[in-house]
């Protein structure tokens, strides 16, 4: 029987749908696929040393995060390492130049000159937002904000304190408690110094103006009630601003432990690397942000270590008191003004700082928390198994020792080098060193 004109053309129709669907459909899926719209976030970040690059380490699983929660994208990182000497410059040249990018890690110490300059976003509202201002160390996330607004989010953080070799200090006789004193630090490496300079060995690291004035001079500063600058009313433009401050009688003080410390045979090093030189047996004690330095992966390791290093979580303090200080150092992340995704890289950022995904990072590197909730809540078990003192560092958080975030900081700090400097090789008395730099400083702000 002969089928009828219109159901044989039916048929045919449906013959050649089905095998146009069969033979082309992974076609159509990935044609599909690739309509996913591509971004690109892009991010100048300190490369921190060695091992170059370990910022990867964060980033790559928080972009995976990102992607997951955003379905329609497919996100790019162009990571552009920097190092840390060269990324102040790098960060203005870039922002000059109007260079596309939306994340950065800044030196907390720059948050002032970049805010001001219009370089980066105001972040205030989106913490708001977010809700996990409390769950910062008070000092790290003040760190973060300029004239009230937040502008970053101090991610890392280290803190000095008082490192020593165990069998040098036993091999001279010294106690190291009994280096917890201006008085007993002196004469502690006096008795090093007898012992161990004929080695080729320093008693201690007095790090003075071959680094800046942060190790050497603040925590001193900080613990007798001094500050480096204050809020000064009178001025012909601004009202209340900035003023100087460290040449007071706290900050003269303060300089006179330094002095103090040249006066006994101590010797200001040319030369400063951030512990390498302890780490090399250079010297029997240091103020400094060893922690840093010391990447260890196991208990063992860590157990090892602290038998050959001991540490005080402090500065030397003045005779009679037991208020120490501390000096912090890190990087924070903010995004640029002009990004052009500016949600996603703050996604990114909020991603990046959730303490599942953050935590490894500090566990691999060795390095300490700016969060409470990593610091001393629930995830404080792995950092404190691997971080040797791990408990006595967090605990210096709670210190005083985080520097202004003004613009004309880093100037500031450069005039109080040159007085360190001026004290420690060409004799002049620190009174007359501070008050040198202050006047330099007030002109520096605006007075």
């Amino acid at each position: 029987m002969r089928l009828p004109r219109l159901i044989i053309v039916t048929i045919g129709v449906i013959i050649i749908l089905t095998f146009t669907v069969v033979t082309f459909s992974p076609r159509v899926a990935h044609a599909l696929e690739n309509e996913k719209k591509q971004v690109t976030i892009t991010a100048i970040l300190d490369d921190q040393g060695d091992p170059p690059r370990l910022l990867n380490m964060l980033f790559q699983p928080a972009i995976k995060e990102l992607e997951a929660r955003h379905k329609d994208l497919e996100i790019k990182l162009d990571y552009r390492p920097v190092p840390y000497l060269n990324l102040h410059d790098q960060i203005l040249k870039s922002m000059a130049n109007q260079t596309p990018v939306d994340i950065l890690t800044v030196d907390h110490i720059w948050l002032g000159e970049f805010a001001e300059k219009g370089y980066l976003a105001d972040l205030t509202n989106l913490t708001k937002s977010w809700g996990r201002q409390n769950d910062w160390y008070e000092g790290n996330w003040d760190g973060g904000v300029y004239k009230d607004k937040v502008y970053g989010i101090w991610t890392v953080v280290d803190v000095r304190g008082l490192w020593y070799w165990k069998d040098m200090l036993d091999k001279a006789g010294v106690d190291p408690n009994s280096m917890k004193t201006w008085n007993g630090y002196i004469e502690g490496a006096k008795k090093l110094n007898a012992i161990l300079r004929p080695e080729g060995i320093e008693g201690v690291h007095l790090v003075g103006a071959s680094h800046s004035p942060d190790i050497d001079f603040y925590p001193y500063l900080w613990m007798l009630g001094g500050d480096i600058i204050g809020l000064k009313s009178g001025h012909p433009s601004k009202g209340s601003y900035w003023f100087p401050t460290f040449n007071s009688s706290e900050g003269v003080r303060a300089l006179g432990f330094i002095k103090a410390q040249l006066d006994a045979g101590i010797k200001p090093q040319k030369n400063h690397y951030w512990g390498n030189e302890f780490l090399d047996r250079k010297f029997a004690v240091m103020l400094e942000a060893l922690q840093n330095h010391v990447h260890v992966n196991t208990t063992d390791q860590k157990n090892e270590f602290e038998h050959k290093v001991g540490f005080l979580p402090m500065f030397p303090v003045p005779d009679g008191t037991n208020q120490s200080a501390t000096m912090m150092g890190g990087w924070e992340f903010s995004i640029a003004n002009k990004s052009k995704n500016k949600d996603l890289a703050w996604e990114l950022v909020t991603i990046m700082e959730d303490p599942k995904i953050i935590t490894p990072f500090f566990e691999k590197y060795g390095l300490l928390p700016t969060q409470v909730p990593i610091g001393n809540g629930e995830y404080s078990a792995n950092l404190s198994r691997t971080i040797p003192y791990y408990d006595q560092l967090i605990s210096m958080l709670q210190l005083k020792g985080v520097r202004p975030n003004i613009p004309e900081y880093p100037q500031i700090a450069d005039y109080l080098r040159q007085a360190l400097d001026e004290v420690l090789y060409h004799s002049m008395q620190p009174k007359q060193a501070l008050d040198e730099a202050a006047a330099k400083s007030a002109k520096a702000l605006g007075w």
